[in-house]
């Protein structure tokens, strides 16, 4: 799966939240230096989905804020680890 994501670097907590056009915005406590942004985005994606980092794989948005992901998993299960993680926000 494809997933495209907004990123908001140097955060107070790490958070996923779900815009109202649908879209994902995510906030993570990482600084965008040196790559150590993406490396933290892929695991704290991974840590939500239960999939291993070798699983994501950042395809596009290296130094932008907006990603693309792909995500070696079904739809489903994406939507529902996702689903299951917005709830407890």
């Amino acid at each position: 799966m494809i997933l495209y994501i907004k990123v908001k670097p140097n955060a107070k907590q790490d958070l996923i939240k779900q815009e109202a056009d649908g879209s994902y915005k995510v906030y993570i406590k990482a600084p965008p230096v040196d790559g150590k942004a993406n490396e933290y985005l892929v695991k704290f994606i991974a840590d939500i989905l239960g999939l291993p980092k070798s699983k994501i794989a950042l395809l596009k948005g290296e130094t932008s804020q907006f990603k693309k992901l792909k995500i070696d998993a079904t739809d489903e299960l994406i939507q529902s680890r996702i689903a299951d993680t917005l709830l407890k926000n």
